[in-house]
């Protein structure tokens, strides 16, 4: 028996998704806080791989701005 960790599956792994869309708006908003910040991993359960691909294309629709950097 594990103790206190449930693992949480990931979003992106459970669809197939290989790749993460920039312009994919409303993913990308169910992974960032009502303040503006990326969602840690610990909080989604998205894999190291696609937090980074993730954070990415948030990062990237921010500077062709999509998403605002604050709210």
């Amino acid at each position: 028996m594990t103790a206190g960790r449930s693992s949480k599956k990931c979003p992106f792994k459970a669809a197939k998704v290989d790749f993460i869309d920039y312009k994919s708006l409303q993913i990308l908003k169910q992974f960032i806080s009502q303040y503006g910040r990326i969602v840690p991993r610990y909080y989604t359960g998205v894999t190291l791989q696609n937090q980074k691909k993730l954070s990415h294309a948030i990062k990237l629709a921010r500077e062709m701005a999509l998403l605002p950097y604050v709210k």
